[in-house]
């Protein structure tokens, strides 16, 4: 066994990501305030190749150097978009047709092993504030509510492992790969 090169990896280009058919799955931040998850949201939607990530309210957009830190250019290939709130882009994901999955723990949420995603159809998942969560209002305006089961003492996952259980289960689902 030996570690892949970076040309055994045989990863896309920026241009040639921007012109391939893009995964069913669009990011919605609300109220990130760590510009690091910010980062790493880019960094995993690149990895699965998403179609877009929405920064709603306070979360930071790019450029910024924390941004940058864990993006690691990914900032360049992924297609993002600002919105002032993120209700208002809910509803403009909504008229395109996309189901909105909250990833937060309400009394009614599903358990992510219990999510069977339509094949044809386009999901966007929407991550909450690090202390907050998903604020009370998006979660009304999703379609559901999803849950990643916990076992420990702790009550949450932090924002950027949950974008990579989460995405990486739909991809798997939806047989992207």
């Amino acid at each position: 066994m030996k570690k892949l090169s970076m040309e055994e990896l045989e990863r896309v280009s920026v241009e040639e990501f921007k012109e391939m058919e893009k995964s069913p799955i669009v990011i919605v931040l609300d109220n990130i305030r760590s510009l690091n998850n910010v980062g790493s949201a880019f960094r995993t939607g690149d990895a699965f190749g998403i179609e877009k990530i929405y920064l709603c309210g306070i979360t930071g957009t790019p450029p910024h150097r924390d941004i940058q830190k864990t993006a690691l250019g990914a900032t360049e290939s992924v297609e993002w978009e600002y919105s002032p709130e993120t209700v208002q882009a809910i509803e403009k994901l909504k008229l395109e047709g996309y189901q909105i999955c909250a990833l937060e723990q309400v009394d009614r949420s599903v358990k992510l092993y219990d999510f069977s995603p339509q094949k044809g159809k386009k999901y966007a998942l929407v991550f909450g504030n690090e202390v907050f969560g998903v604020e009370e209002d998006v979660l009304k305006a999703c379609d559901t509510v999803l849950e990643i089961p916990q076992l420990g003492t702790k009550h949450s996952l932090n924002i950027s492992v949950t974008l990579g259980i989460s995405i990486w289960d739909l991809m798997v689902k939806l047989n992207q790969f």
